[in-house]
């Protein structure tokens, strides 16, 4: 059984709502799930479940939050080069280019990325939580 941390960071509400149903749909497909603000973790922590799931929101001008998330993944990247990681968030504008740039610095750390990063506009609506479930649910396998 595969062990999964998701780490995420939220402001509305909308990011979590994604962590949740991801977890959720994990651990209905056998993974052992543990969930939790970015707050309440170390790096160091993180780094030792067998799979990693990040979930940040889009913030600024599309960046990932720069106050507690930034830092935090800032931590990890020594240390990504063949862990399994997955990075999922919401956001209002845009057109998902914090993503594609969160993707790009895990990847030239090593890390070993799950699929592109999910993102949902705003609050998830219905297509964007079973999204977040098939996402889940593979993510187990992973």
């Amino acid at each position: 059984m595969s062990k999964l941390q998701i780490v995420f960071w939220t402001m509305t509400g909308n990011t979590q709502i994604m962590a949740d149903f991801i977890a959720d749909a994990a651990k209905q497909a056998g993974a052992e799930v543990a969930v939790c603000r970015v707050g309440e973790i170390t790096a160091e922590e993180a780094l030792k479940a067998d799979i990693l799931a990040l979930g940040c929101p889009a913030m600024g001008a599309e960046e990932l939050e720069s106050a507690e998330f930034e830092p935090f993944f800032e931590q990890l990247l020594p240390h990504l080069a063949g862990h399994k990681l997955a990075l999922f968030g919401s956001y209002g504008w845009g057109g998902g280019e914090w993503m594609r740039n969160w993707e790009q610095q895990a990847q030239d750390a090593g890390a070993n990325l799950f699929r592109e990063g999910l993102i949902a506009l705003e609050r998830p609506d219905a297509d964007a939580m079973t999204a977040c479930e098939e996402f889940g649910a593979a993510l187990a396998q992973f």
